[in-house]
């Protein structure tokens, strides 16, 4: 029998000894390697207090400086040169900085393209930022798992001024053609703008080889490195042209002179800074990236491309409908199986800690991760059909319209 050797991993994420954790596309397991830092982060403030601080913008990691510092430990894992990812707090603000920097004046290009299978935090932070003559084209899946790729390219033209899409779809973890969107896109003067949250940490990402524009995505998911830790990278190449109007004093290349006259923003990637950022979370966030980058992107794919596809033999030959693309390569890291009373079967497995989560339109969303062993992949196919079989999912299929 092959012993596989990213299971020694697994005594490093707590939960992992207490459930069967297949929901690492929503929340990646907390390593405890965060109770450490955690613990750093408090030691820091108590000791140090205001002087944790440190000198604004010196070339250490400093609290002044962590906002690139972490952005730095991530960008290997994406293909990205240093300086180039720089943190923020969510993707709504990201999005909103970067759409805020954006000149839309071309009155021939009033068109974004985005796909009805974003999330929609991403829909609304995008083009609610957008000037009023703006307006958003939809290209619709056909299937509910995947985007036509040709139906995709020809809405990408001459009047089209940004496209902004997943590069993994939430729902179904189709991986979008991102070679042939950023082509097509620079081929007609449009600029891309992708999001990552569903592919990086899981699938090999490269912004540089891509010649993406923008990317942005988070550590909450497969990085395992929880709320709070988003990355933007702009293409080194734009960042002076840009101007964000969403801004504060991090931005300013001379913060404590306190200028409220005089706005200009730095040239480097802090640019697209903001306010003061939320540092436990900076602290929070590194073990996850730490471990995902010892580990490896191309070990992590190898795993997750075998566990998904057992997943997907288990579901189908138990009768099951998959909403997720067959082909690996066009597959992240998640499966979505839709049996009878997918809802409530989800909650019957959660209330036996098989954890996993349920999306409307989609199905159970299971996701095995490097940590994850086969046993656990057999066992939610196994739980499912029981609980179809004897009835127990019956007490929850009641209100839903809260789904989490």
């Amino acid at each position: 029998m092959t012993v596989d050797p990213l299971l020694a991993w697994r005594e490093e994420f707590p939960i992992l000894s207490t459930c069967t954790y297949l929901i690492s596309n929503s929340l990646g397991a907390m390593p405890r390697g965060v109770y450490d830092r955690l613990a750093e982060y408090a030691d820091t403030w108590s000791t140090l207090g205001v002087r944790a601080w440190g000198t604004p913008y010196e070339d250490n990691p400093t609290w002044w400086e962590l906002k690139r510092a972490v952005g730095d430990k991530i960008a290997p894992l994406m293909g990205a040169p240093a300086g180039s990812v720089i943190m923020q707090e969510n993707a709504s603000i990201a999005n909103a900085i970067l759409i805020s920097a954006l000149d839309f004046s071309d009155a021939r290009r009033d068109k974004v393209v985005m796909s009805d299978q974003d999330f929609p935090s991403d829909v609304y932070s995008v083009s609610q930022m957008l000037p009023p003559h703006m307006r958003v084209e939809f290209v619709r899946s056909d299937d509910g798992i995947t985007i036509d790729t040709q139906k995709l390219l020809d809405a990408i033209d001459e009047r089209t001024r940004l496209v902004s899409l997943s590069h993994v779809l939430f729902r179904s973890a189709y991986i979008m053609p991102a070679a042939e969107i950023v082509a097509k896109a620079h081929a007609v003067g449009a600029q891309v703008l992708l999001n990552g949250y569903h592919s990086v940490g899981v699938i090999p990402v490269d912004v540089t080889a891509l010649n993406v524009d923008f990317y942005v995505g988070g550590t909450l998911k497969w990085l395992c490195g929880g709320p709070g830790g988003v990355f933007l990278y702009v293409r080194p190449d734009l960042r002076p042209s840009l101007q964000p109007r969403m801004t504060g004093w991090f931005a300013h290349p001379r913060p404590f002179a306190f200028e409220v006259d005089n706005y200009e923003a730095r040239d480097d990637v802090f640019r697209f800074a903001n306010g003061t950022p939320a540092i436990p979370a900076l602290y929070a966030v590194q073990p996850g990236v730490e471990i995902i980058a010892e580990v490896g992107i191309e070990a992590i794919r190898a795993k997750s491309i075998r566990q998904t596809a057992l997943l997907l033999d288990l579901a189908q030959s138990a009768g099951y409908a998959v909403k997720s693309p067959m082909n690996a390569e066009e597959r992240g890291g998640t499966v979505t199986i839709n049996p009878p009373e997918a809802y409530a079967v989800s909650r019957a497995l959660i209330a036996q800690e098989i954890v996993i989560d349920y999306r409307e339109d989609a199905g159970i969303r299971a996701a095995p991760h490097f940590y994850t062993t086969d046993e656990e992949v057999h066992a939610v196919i196994d739980a499912i059909s029981a609980i179809l079989a004897d009835g127990s999912w019956k007490p929850f299929s009641r209100d839903r319209a809260f789904v989490t």
